[in-house]
């Protein structure tokens, strides 16, 4: 595993939740390389959630969390971290993170991925 994701848990709805993903001690830094964060809620699709681009200057989100959650990436820094805030149930879903050469919406632009850690916000 090259992505190591954590901060997932329990909260209720209007909660807030800081999500980490950071290199494994395996694996690469990554400080030069873009971020993605993508959930899969059960029964659905994986589908984008936000990126940021590896000096951490430029961020991109899905509509669905636009003004509720923050992708922040200092520059030369290894770990980013997602913020959300004003959590809703349909928010629930394994948060993964992910690594490419540029920030993009579509899964296939990164080349690694963390195992993923649940978010669960209950109504």
């Amino acid at each position: 595993v090259q992505l190591q994701a954590s901060g997932g848990g329990l909260v209720q709805a209007g909660g807030s939740l800081r999500l980490s993903c950071a290199p494994s001690p395996t694996g690469g830094s990554f400080s030069s390389l873009a971020r993605g964060w993508f959930r899969q809620a059960p029964g659905k699709e994986r589908e984008f959630v936000a990126a940021v681009s590896w000096s951490g200057s430029s961020a991109y989100y899905a509509d669905s969390v636009k003004g509720r959650f923050t992708i922040r990436k200092e520059y030369a820094e290894t770990t980013v971290y997602l913020q959300m805030n004003s959590l809703k149930p349909e928010d629930t879903a394994v948060y993964y993170c992910a690594v490419g050469a540029s920030p993009s919406s579509r899964p296939g632009a990164y080349d690694y991925w963390g195992q993923g850690t649940l978010v669960t916000v209950s109504s």
